[in-house]
């Protein structure tokens, strides 16, 4: 994209978004990933095959997740290393390490079930549904970035922005 940015396609099987761009920023120590794609083995070999080429370290790696799908932060638990410094919202990160996603399911259900939709039929959707099949399966050590705050990675310097709306916390460099 630009020296030391690369952009890397990751596919979202059976999904018609198709694909999400993972993003790496390559600094002296240290290389910044932005968003990760879903927990699934085709966005895992895929990643990891686009990382490789362009020469990451997972142990100098850190994370920049923009929002909490599954579709931007599902393969995080799987890369991060104990290294590895993992930013997001606050917002979205609380939802992200809901790893049973309790609450969701619980506002859910009760929404459901006010508008006359078979409880067995909603546990059934929603375990089938990608943002919970393809989800974080661990808790995350998180840090949470907020409004105007700086990331410097490499020779770039980057600012959070608040940009809710696709999700409370989504943020942007």
């Amino acid at each position: 994209v630009l020296p030391n940015i690369y952009r890397i396609e990751v596919p979202l099987p059976r999904n018609p978004l198709r694909a999400i761009n993972s993003y790496v920023i390559k600094g002296d120590d240290r290389v910044l990933i932005v968003d990760t794609g879903m927990n699934r083995d085709e966005c895992l070999s895929a990643l990891s095959s686009g990382l490789r080429e362009v020469g990451v370290d997972l142990d100098k790696a850190d994370f920049f997740i923009t929002h909490m799908h599954a579709d931007h932060s599902g393969l995080v638990s799987s890369l991060a290393t104990p290294r590895s410094t993992i930013y997001c919202s606050q917002v979205d990160g609380d939802v992200i390490n809901d790893v049973d996603r309790r609450r969701l399911r619980e506002d859910g259900e009760s929404f459901t079930r006010l508008n006359g939709f078979p409880e067995d039929e909603y546990k059934k959707a929603m375990s089938n549904h990608p943002g919970y099949a393809y989800s974080t399966r661990s808790r995350l050590d998180l840090h949470f970035l907020e409004e105007g705050e700086t990331m410097n990675v490499g020779d770039y310097s980057f600012e959070c922005i608040e940009t809710p709306g696709h999700t409370k916390g989504h943020r942007c460099l």
